[in-house]
């Protein structure tokens, strides 16, 4: 590396440590675009400056952190006087502007700190938001990729230097899909990339074609591709915001998008539970067509459904009990009759790229009366959370009216304050979580969830009651929050009968 880069880099380090105090070493390497093993060697470098730099492991403080770079300064190597003195004369100035002071300290927590009497404010943040966005896909389903692009792709690259100011890099392979179906204006192809995998190389000359060395990347970028920009010279900046304010907000192509899912979804459903009413009961267990019915077989019937109508669902649940009171079982094997079956099914549209989701549970053959209990107690409490919906109301509130009916019912959570009693069927998950590009994304409907919930948020809720060596009963539904209330994309029965659906 050359010794302005080098330089420049040091400079970048510097830089967040006085704007964001208290980083932990992994935080002020990815802050800074290096790795941790270059941060070891640059902090290294400014302590020959005169800076106390502090390097911990774990919770043992072993320096102190002087940012006017004025103690015990060590000579500096002299292939980089020049440098090493316009360093410390930018460090003199930050002192200078009282963004430093001598004496401070690590944090106590493995962490690099300033300590300014003033934190510095969001200053970096919306530097960061200035910046180009470089984005590689994670696979076909790269939700991040898709609404950038409109496509959806295996591998390829996409820049967007500026609002309306972006391009589409892909294969030969995938050339002429892309000018048909990506919404970017500029799409072009590059053999190399594809050939040799290079896309972080190509991002980079082409960032520097227009004299720029910083940009933002997806938190879904692989490691390798992270790795591959910073050894280009790019400081690569992981946006953990991407995106996010925008796909919350779901508009009506959207939500249409995602009510398509839902009643895909419901169509699968009534297949499963036509399947389950058509069987016959033999020593416990549901026969069809002289052998058991399987949840395989429940799962190939939905499969076939939605594949008719352009979707697919590949880890859907079609779980029998007692196993479904493990919440994310897939079912296998023979169903048990008169007990509960719980169908989960997030169908993704192959065209639109947006989910759907629903659960319904039911029971063939005699009801018990616990689970006819545990199912109408998981009713009431779904009506709770979809009557607390709207716009303003914090996601913690959907949640905790829905536990407070479980408890009112004489069953519990794993929420803190609402137990229950002992040995009782508890929910143990949270209340709902946004849907969209990905089925579970922001916000989410659980005990920690401050933030409120916006007009235009698609999200489901989805209580369930589970026991241990008895099974489970979940309702979902989804729909969209708006000023007044939620939206409903959901119109199927929610019966524990069979009968009912058909």
């Amino acid at each position: 590396m050359n010794r302005a880069r080098r330089l420049a880099r040091l400079l970048n380090i510097l830089a967040a440590i006085v704007a964001e105090p208290g980083l932990n070493p992994l935080e002020l390497a990815e802050r800074a675009g290096v790795s941790e093993r270059t941060l070891r060697r640059d902090l290294t470098q400014l302590r020959e400056l005169g800076y106390e730099v502090a390097y911990t492991s774990g919770y043992e403080v072993q320096e102190t952190l002087n940012l006017e770079g004025r103690a015990r300064a060590r000579p500096p190597k002299r292939a980089y006087d020049q440098q090493l003195e316009l360093l410390q004369a930018v460090a003199l100035a930050v002192g200078g502007a009282g963004l430093g002071e001598a004496g401070s300290s690590v944090d106590g927590k493995g962490s690099l700190a300033a300590r300014p009497h003033r934190r510095a404010g969001r200053g970096g943040a919306t530097h960061t938001k200035s910046l180009p966005i470089v984005l590689i896909p994670t696979s076909g389903e790269d939700a991040d990729f898709i609404y950038a692009t409109g496509f959806a792709v295996e591998t390829g690259l996409y820049l967007q230097f500026a609002k309306g100011d972006e391009v589409l890099v892909v294969s030969p392979l995938e050339i002429d899909r892309a000018r048909a179906q990506s919404k970017v204006a500029q799409v072009i192809e590059d053999r190399d990339a594809y050939a040799h995998k290079s896309w972080a190389r190509v991002a980079a000359k082409m960032l520097r074609e227009r004299g720029i060395h910083e940009a933002r990347v997806s938190p879904r970028l692989h490691a390798a591709q992270l790795e591959d920009l910073r050894a280009e010279g790019i400081t690569a900046v992981v946006d953990r915001d991407l995106f996010l304010a925008e796909r919350r907000h779901k508009s009506a192509a959207e939500a249409e998008a995602i009510q398509a899912s839902q009643r895909a979804a419901e169509a699968a459903v009534v297949e499963v539970v036509r399947q389950l009413a058509a069987a016959e009961i033999k020593d416990g267990v549901l026969w069809a067509k002289g052998g058991p019915l399987t949840s395989e077989h429940l799962y190939a019937r939905a499969q076939l459904v939605l594949g008719e109508m352009g979707f697919t669902c590949p880890e859907m649940i079609v779980a029998g009990s007692p196993e479904c009171a493990l919440p994310h079982f897939r079912g296998e094997g023979p169903i048990r009759a008169r007990a509960p079956v719980i169908i989960d099914i997030f169908p993704v549209g192959r065209g639109s790229h947006y989910h759907g989701d629903l659960t319904r549970t039911v029971v063939v053959g005699e009801i018990p009366e616990e689970f006819r209990r545990m199912h109408a107690a998981t009713l009431q409490a779904l009506d709770a959370g979809v009557e607390s919906i709207r716009a303003g109301v914090p996601g913690k509130d959907v949640h905790l009216a829905v536990c407070q009916v479980l408890v009112d019912r004489g069953f519990g959570t794993t929420s803190v304050g609402y137990e229950g009693p002992e040995g009782v069927a508890k929910m143990n998950h949270s209340t709902g979580h946004g849907v969209g590009l990905d089925v579970h994304e922001e916000p989410s409907l659980r005990q920690t969830s401050d933030e409120p919930l916006r007009e235009g948020d698609v999200v489901t809720v989805e209580p369930g009651l589970y026991k241990l060596g008895l099974g489970g009963v979940r309702i979902e539904d989804t729909g969209m929050v708006t000023s007044s209330g939620f939206h409903n994309f959901t119109t199927i029965t929610r019966s524990l009968d069979p009968k009912d659906y058909l």
